[in-house]
């Protein structure tokens, strides 16, 4: 079922070739780097792919829409699939001698041989909860997310067994889940971080919900990441109180209409909200709906990951 697609990018379907590849890898002295998706590549994912190729001999990439994170109102039906684009724009891309490419595109049966449906009710299986931090900030309005992301990233570390795992600081609140899941059931790989890409021109950070917004809706939609930027040089400024740094945002998010969901400034171990900014830092980040469009964002105050 693999098959060689423009000359550059292997593309594997099942659970058996990925290991079948992965073994090569190893016999080889090659090292791996993950990048998780849901396809809809954008220049955020294709960032996340040069950062796996700085530091590994091979890159992989799952490209998998994920049932287990949606509810059953989401957006699962008409998240955009576009694996053919998807292959061309990883052929495409420009990564250091050497490196090969190769994409896991598993269909859903492959992934949760028991079945799955986003009725969290009729789940049945095995299932990952990282419980603390997965029921914080996005947990407060989407119960199911990260205990679908926890699992689904489980299952593909197990099949693909990375040394190294690439993912974005947009996603935060995963990235922090994901952490602690790696520290917890001890994979063996290093997780790694990477900056949010931003439009050039606004600074929107790059998602593929973005396609969903209507010309109207993509002109207001960079007014929370202003907010955040306000909040930034006030922080830079000496001021590390909630109360102002919230303002900060709210202000601009109203002067664009957008429809808050929340704005949280929580620390960046356990995610639990913050009355200042301490030692350790702040994450400041929200969400936002525009029309039935779902976007979020953050900046990072006093820390990195």
């Amino acid at each position: 079922m693999s098959k060689q697609t423009n000359s550059n990018v292997l593309v594997l379907h099942t659970v058996a070739e990925v290991r079948a590849w992965r073994q090569t890898q190893r016999e080889q002295n090659k090292s791996v780097g993950y990048v998780a998706t849901m396809g809809a590549l954008h220049a955020g994912h294709l960032n996340l792919v040069d950062a796996a190729a700085e530091q590994c001999d091979s890159v992989i990439v799952s490209i998998f829409v994920n049932p287990a994170q949606f509810a059953p109102h989401e957006d699962l039906d008409r998240y955009p699939r576009t694996l053919p684009d998807d292959i061309t724009k990883l052929a495409a891309a420009t990564l250091p001698p050497g490196t090969t490419r190769t994409v896991f595109a598993p269909s859903v049966a492959e992934m949760y041989p028991r079945g799955i449906t986003t009725d969290r009710a009729q789940q049945r299986g095995t299932f990952v909860e990282v419980l603390g931090l997965s029921e914080m900030l996005e947990g407060g309005t989407r119960p199911h997310f990260f205990r679908g992301v926890a699992t689904v990233v489980a299952k593909l570390f197990h099949i693909i067994m990375p040394d190294h795992a690439f993912f974005g600081q947009k996603d935060v609140q995963q990235c922090c889940v994901l952490r602690a899941m790696v520290q917890d059931l001890h994979f063996p790989l290093e997780l790694h971080v990477v900056p949010t890409v931003r439009d050039p021109e606004d600074g929107l950070a790059l998602s593929s919900r973005n396609v969903y917004l209507s010309p109207e809706q993509r002109l207001r939609a960079p007014s929370f990441y202003r907010g955040l930027c306000r909040a930034r040089d006030l922080f830079d400024g000496g001021i590390v109180s909630r109360e102002k740094l919230i303002a900060a945002v709210e202000e601009e998010a109203t002067a664009g209409a957008l429809d808050i969901e929340y704005i949280s400034l929580s620390n960046p171990e356990d995610l639990s909200e913050l009355e200042s900014v301490g030692s350790s830092g702040a994450v400041l980040s929200g969400a936002w709906r525009m029309g039935t469009t779902r976007l979020i964002d953050n900046i990072l105050l006093g820390f990195n990951f």
